[in-house]
């Protein structure tokens, strides 16, 4: 219900945005730039055109919140709009804005454009950006935020208090960080710990010792699955001393796991891992599909020779042929099925150095099962179908579509593991590898099974 009210808001609102751009109603256009969340705002400026979408971001010189807005859209359209914009209107949007959106906007940009830009930001700004730009992408060290504090362990709860209420421009207060006399992170206490403690407690009496805290070289997907685990609103980004660097927040988390799901979703599909390719052009879209598409037509190739390499069996039995199209389908279907739960497994935690063996021993059972239930289906249903030929075909269909559907389990479920074991995103296995290779082994087991049992 909520989903469908929400499409019906943004449905009036791209509607109402239309109109007045017709118009060239610019102070209308301006008054509803102003009263729209920046989210809903860059949700709407997908539908516009190009010139469109220059002329909403140019009526946007004064709005508070078009940094907040620009964050909020696709890396490509952010590249478009502020390749044409000169370093000082750039500056003026990020000058605001925290580090690490800063840096987020700036690596967007061209090198020679975001330089321009760096320059003309203060001395210390100019430092922070570059060197969290200097972490690598994806990292916890790219995406975490500076603008945070530390408090001293022996302060107590009534001065740091009076201390946390000078802090306007920090990043997230709900947890505390507190450090020893080495500036070390020692310990952590929420806000609601802090304002329930008699003012007069030290820090170092309330707060929890054991913090979960990552290096900013750590991968973000390693960073979300440690704020999805624990449910924490921040995660401590710290350096090799422990000291405070920064912190990643539940916000950004939400961003990473978007974006790496969406990843892992076009790479089990064959379609490359760029998370904006609806917005590239038809070419760039086919260059990325092509060489995934060319282990299918590989394996294609393979198969029908493989079938070719049999023809002597088809003509003998030609009703041999029409359970080609089945075996290969159910095999390929039920190999990406295992192998999409392995993958989401290992990208939630669930499956962990150890307990693979259990998890593929369970996936063996429900291929077994399924390959059982509709091998007796098929055989049944080719009997019945084709009784005029050899009456052994029910059985060579049911064996041939349980054994392939068994394999098809077993391809499905190890490839992204022994990917794992190589340092190699689990999330290729679905793609045409895994389909590819079952529908080869599926036809060759078939027609193996069919030679074993018919008198060809």
């Amino acid at each position: 219900m909520r989903k469908e009210l929400f499409k019906h808001e943004i449905t009036i609102l791209r509607d109402t945005f239309g109109r007045l751009l017709r118009r060239h109603a610019e102070t209308n256009l301006l008054k509803l730039i102003g009263k729209t969340h920046p989210a809903d705002l860059a949700v709407v400026f997908r539908h516009f055109n190009d010139d469109e979408q220059v002329q909403v971001f140019s009526l946007m010189q004064g709005v508070d919140h078009t940094l907040e807005f620009l964050v909020e859209l696709d890396d490509t359209i952010i590249e478009k709009l502020l390749n044409v914009e000169n370093p000082d209107r750039i500056v003026d949007l990020i000058q605001n804005a925290s580090t690490n959106d800063q840096s987020y906007i700036l690596g967007i940009l061209e090198e020679s454009q975001a330089k321009s830009v760096i320059d003309l930001l203060k001395k210390e700004e100019q430092e922070e950006i570059e060197e969290i730009m200097g972490y690598p992408e994806d990292s916890a060290g790219a995406m975490m935020a500076t603008d945070v504090f530390t408090l001293y362990q022996e302060t107590t709860c009534g001065e740091a208090l009076r201390t946390l209420q000078d802090q306007q421009d920090a990043e997230m207060v709900f947890y505390l960080y507190i450090t020893n006399e080495d500036n070390s992170l020692v310990g952590v206490a929420s806000l609601r710990t802090l304002a329930t403690t008699p003012a007069n407690t030290m820090l170092k009496d309330l707060m929890v010792r054991r913090v979960h805290s990552v290096r900013p070289e750590t991968d973000q997907e390693d960073v979300a699955q440690i704020v999805a685990q624990y449910n924490y609103l921040a995660v401590p980004v710290v350096d090799g001393h422990d000291q405070l660097l920064g912190i990643v927040t539940v916000d950004d988390v939400v961003d990473v796991i978007r974006e790496e799901a969406t990843e892992d979703f076009l790479q089990m599909a064959g379609a490359g891992k760029d998370r904006e390719i609806l917005l590239k052009s038809s070419w760039e879209n086919a260059k990325v599909r092509l060489p995934w598409l060319f282990a299918s037509w590989i394996g294609g190739v393979v198969a029908a020779s493989v079938i070719g390499s049999y023809e002597h069996m088809l003509e003998s039995i030609i009703a041999l042929a029409a359970f080609i199209p089945v075996i290969i389908g159910m095999g390929g279907n039920i190999g990406t099925q295992s192998s999409t739960i392995i993958v989401r497994g290992m990208a939630t935690g669930r499956i962990e150095v150890g307990n693979e063996l259990r998890i593929l021993i369970k996936e063996l059972r429900v291929g077994l099962i399924l390959g059982v239930l509709y091998g007796v289906m098929l055989g049944l249903f080719a009997n019945l179908r084709f009784m005029d030929t050899d009456p052994m075909l029910g059985l060579v269909v049911g064996l041939s579509i349980t054994f392939s559907m068994l394999i098809a389990v077993a391809v499905g479920s190890f490839t992204p593991l022994i990917l794992r074991k190589l340092d190699i995103d689990p999330a290729v296995a679905t793609g045409p590898f895994v389909t590819t290779s079952i529908d080869i082994l599926g036809v060759l087991l078939y027609f193996v099974i069919a030679g074993l049992l018919l008198n060809i």
